[in-house]
């Protein structure tokens, strides 16, 4: 009964109530009774359940239930729907929309289910986890009858093996290292190199790229014998071979005789320490 204090559709834990002429209690209480096919959805006057429901909130105010009203609007959409498709009739229809909406009933009642489903295994959560914070852990040694059913353990070395292996674990690595020494090469001067390579193709009268440096002991020494081959080719002294591609370079000296290729190369030298020293 309500208390002077309580506004119609509210009960007095202020929990909304649904009043009809054929039915009171809770509002999930008519979803499961229409549910079960216990009531009729039809004879259920859902404007008034509206109206008492804004009502209700009305009277809460800023104390209003997020949940209470999430679950309303979810019960409210359902029971429309429903009772939309119910007031067809049952015989033949030929309207499409019509036809949709009779075949949409069990569907509505299957959202219906669900929604109380969801509703229980929420209700099953909350009971767990009120339950696990009322559970410790127990924290107790192991008893004896079980410290027998241990295996040994095998490590499989001996202890003077084992102190070494521990010893390196905990033994402090040493700080990485950058090496630095691809930093501080020797210089490396092309037009040695050139020098070089005037001699012996003057000797040679023609030699492979490979030949030309197989006494190269570091990569910057090969690289610096090819610019040197290409400085020599823009003076026309030497010519390129090469019969297929990627194939072996052939280079042939053309510069004139050995003594010419010297003094060039002395040449090339004095300008090489003109510009080093200079």
């Amino acid at each position: 009964m309500d208390t002077p204090d309580t506004p119609q559709g509210t009960d007095e834990h202020g929990r909304f109530t649904v009043r009809l002429a054929n039915f009171t209690g809770p509002f999930d209480l008519l979803l499961q009774l229409i549910s079960q096919h216990q009531m009729d959805v039809t004879e259920v006057a859902l404007h008034q359940v509206t109206e008492d429901f804004i009502a209700h909130i009305r009277v809460l105010g800023d104390a209003w239930d997020l949940d209470e009203t999430t679950e309303f609007l979810v019960i409210a959409a359902t029971l429309l729907d429903l009772k939309a498709a119910r007031l067809l009739p049952a015989a033949d229809v030929d309207d499409e929309d019509d036809l949709a909406l009779l075949e949409a009933r069990d569907l509505l009642f299957a959202r219906l289910l669900q929604y109380r489903a969801y509703k229980q295994v929420a209700a099953l959560f909350g009971e767990l986890e009120a339950t696990a914070l009322r559970r410790y852990p127990r924290s107790v040694a192991m008893e004896d009858r079980f410290v027998e059913l241990m295996p040994e353990v095998m490590l499989g070395v001996d202890p003077r093996r084992f102190a070494e292996l521990a010893a390196a674990v905990f033994r402090p690595k040493p700080p990485p290292v950058v090496g630095l020494a691809h930093l501080h090469m020797h210089p490396v001067s092309v037009r040695e190199h050139a020098g070089i390579l005037r001699v012996r193709l003057a000797e040679l009268g023609e030699a492979s790229f490979a030949e030309l440096t197989t006494d190269c002991t570091e990569t910057v020494e090969v690289v610096a014998r090819f610019l040197a081959l290409l400085e020599l080719y823009r003076e026309t002294v030497v010519l390129f071979t090469q019969e297929e591609p990627l194939g072996e370079l052939l280079v042939r000296w053309v510069g004139g005789s050995k003594e010419q290729a010297e003094l060039a190369a002395a040449a090339g030298m004095a300008v090489a320490d003109e510009e080093e020293y200079g």
